[in-house]
């Protein structure tokens, strides 16, 4: 596989279950090394990739298809312990996770333990965790795959927002194509295993896009676009429209 992401890009990934999307992730990640090619993750403000060692953690923030909060730290506790790891004072962490938080619209919710907070509020959190770190690469790996329909277009629509409002570097497994399209700019469809890169579509749709877009015409006919390219390919399998 040859592929560039340009910074600030929002791009989504739809494949086969095991094609190795989330390998991918893993790989850019660093959480995997590769046993063969490269992999190289150079911030934007960094003009040369020699000037930047691989991806050292501090820049890129993973968000699962579990949320894996602490069931014993809030809201805020959970968010801020990334900077508790890095060496931030306790109080300071706190301070800071709280901006993130609002992002996701968790104001109201910053003592809650994560018994106390619906999968949708949770996955929010998971997602501010993330976030709080600045990171400029964000990799989320089927984050709200486990979650009823009208949460997780909800939730699209906020992370929709978040990414235009932050313009970080997102990479978004999925095996929603409506998923894929409302949220990105650029959707990658993956043969099954081993995958290739078999369809690299620039979503053609208006930046604001409200919950309403998905019944448009244009919505529905590169939504048809992408199923044919799954079918071609033998992705069908676990690919929803």
């Amino acid at each position: 596989m040859d592929l560039s992401v340009e910074a600030g890009s929002f791009v989504a990934l739809v494949g086969p279950s095991g094609c190795g999307k989330s390998t991918l992730l893993r790989l850019v990640s660093g959480l995997e090394a590769p046993t063969a090619g490269t992999v190289s993750v150079v911030p934007a403000e960094v003009s040369s990739p020699a000037t930047r060692s691989e991806s050292d953690g501090k820049r890129i923030a993973f968000v699962f298809q579990d949320a894996h909060l602490l069931p014993w730290r809030t809201a805020l506790d959970n968010v801020a312990l990334p900077l508790e790891l890095q060496g931030v004072a306790r109080e300071e962490a706190r301070r800071r996770a709280r901006a993130p938080l609002g992002d996701v619209e968790l104001d109201d919710a910053l003592e809650r333990y994560p018994d106390q907070l619906s999968g949708g509020m949770r996955m929010r959190v998971s997602i501010a965790r993330a976030l709080v770190t600045e990171p400029d690469l964000l990799l989320l790996d089927e984050p709200f795959a486990a979650l009823d329909e009208l949460s997780r277009q909800r939730l699209d629509e906020r992370l929709r927002a978040l990414w235009a409002r932050r313009r970080m570097t997102v990479l978004f497994v999925t095996h929603a194509l409506s998923e894929a399209l409302f949220l990105s700019e650029r959707v990658l469809v993956l043969s099954k295993r081993p995958a290739r890169i078999v369809l690299d579509h620039a979503v053609e749709l208006p930046a604001a896009r409200p919950l309403a877009l998905r019944s448009e015409l244009a919505f529905v006919e590169q939504s048809a676009l992408l199923y044919r390219a799954l079918e071609a390919h033998g992705g069908l399998d676990e690919a929803r429209a």
